[in-house]
C-alpha cells in the first residue's frame, strides 16, 4: 500500500509498522493511513543561500527562468541567493525535489 519511507525515529517505524498492518487487516481507512504516512516522511533541509545559488547554476538556469520552475518571482530568488530571504513552505519542498530529483520532475 505505501512506499517504503525513512522514519523520523524508531518510534515512529513501529508506530507505521503497526498502521501499516491495521490498514492491510482492514482497521484503519485510508485517510487515516495516510496520515501515519505523513509522520514518516522526513523532513526537508534548510536551504542556504549558496546551496540555491548553487542548485540554480547546477541546472544552468537563470534567475528568472529558476522562479519560473518555482513559481515564484526573480525578485524573490534574487533575494534568497543574498540571504535577506529563506524559502518556506511550498517552495522549500520544490527546492528538495529539484534538488533530489532534478529538473525534469518540475517541468
Amino acid at each position: 500500500m505505501t512506499a517504503k519511507r525513512k522514519a523520523a525515529s524508531r518510534i515512529l517505524e513501529a508506530v507505521h509498522e503497526s498502521a501499516s498492518d491495521m490498514h492491510e487487516a482492514g482497521l484503519i481507512d485510508l485517510r487515516k493511513m495516510k496520515k501515519y504516512d505523513v509522520l514518516c516522511l522526513a523532513t526537508i533541509p534548510a536551504y542556504s543561500a549558496a546551496k540555491i545559488k548553487a542548485l540554480r547554476t547546477r541546472n544552468n538556469l537563470s534567475q528568472a527562468v529558476f522562479a519560473a520552475v518555482l513559481n515564484t518571482s526573480a525578485s524573490t530568488v534574487r533575494q534568497w541567493e543574498i540571504g535577506d530571504k529563506h524559502p518556506s513552505g511550498p517552495s522549500l519542498k520544490l527546492l528538495d525535489l529539484l534538488d533530489r530529483k532534478g529538473l525534469e520532475v518540475l517541468i
